[in-house]
């Protein structure tokens, strides 16, 4: 099962969870298992909520058993880059700055991947407050390329690119400002995309350079950018550069 799981895309993985052939807690220890058995090597997570991604999951299984209606990303394993504020866990921006810092609201996207049965299994590395295109630059630990150990994975979003490409979850979230979303994923050789600015609201990410921040997926399929992209696209009224259209 476990084999059967890394081989497939988010897409596939979230119609076999709402049709019950695959359970969302079975797919996240699945996850959970290879992050224990590579993320010594690959560096790419800051924190990991193992306690809570299951109970998520469970609650995904339960409504499926139920016969309930789920989310676009029911039981899917996601990652989320560390300037990205969640109530879960501290939003470190990989400086021991922040290292305690713990937000009291969600980003406007992450709420967006709870409300779409998405479970969260991690904060990635990242170039220290984003400035940086390696991710060598993070004051808390180093990320390395899954593709070769001696090889950066990009940055600065460089532990989301490495995490999918390792297949440490299934897709994940980065931010771009200069290319931070796009040139790793392009080193990692996985799927990245910058939204036109105002079509993501920015809403609790950490700015760097607020005119050209943009939150983005990066998955391992074109197909899955777009199924993420639709999740957490939109207009938000928290955000006063967020496209009304």
């Amino acid at each position: 099962m476990q084999n059967e799981l890394l081989n497939i895309d988010c897409k596939q993985l979230r119609d076999r969870i709402a049709k019950g052939q695959i359970k969302s807690v079975a797919a996240a220890e699945t996850v959970f298992e290879r992050i224990e058995q590579c993320e010594p090597i690959i560096g790419a997570y800051i924190s990991t909520f193992k306690e809570q991604a299951l109970a998520k999951a469970r609650e995904v299984d339960g409504k499926i058993a139920a016969g309930e209606s789920v989310g676009a990303l029911a039981g899917v394993p996601i990652a989320v880059k560390d300037n990205i504020c969640t109530t879960f866990g501290a939003t470190t921006c990989a400086s021991k700055i922040l290292g305690n810092f713990h937000s009291p609201y969600n980003a406007t996207v992450v709420e967006k991947l709870l409300s779409a049965d998405a479970v969260i299994i991690g904060k990635t590395n990242m170039d220290e407050f984003a400035m940086g295109s390696s991710t060598e630059t993070s004051s808390l630990q180093q990320t390395v390329n899954p593709w070769d150990k001696a090889r950066v994975p990009g940055g600065s979003s460089g532990g989301s690119a490495a995490a999918v490409a390792a297949g440490l979850c299934f897709a994940a979230l980065g931010s771009d400002t200069g290319g931070s979303i796009r040139q790793p994923a392009s080193f990692c050789g996985v799927v990245g995309l910058k939204p036109t600015y105002g079509r993501v609201s920015r809403f609790g990410l950490v700015a760097y350079g607020s005119s050209l921040d943009q939150i983005g997926p990066i998955t391992s399929t074109v197909q899955d950018c777009a199924l993420m992209m639709n999740v957490i696209a939109g207009y938000d009224r928290a955000d006063s550069t967020s496209v009304n259209e």
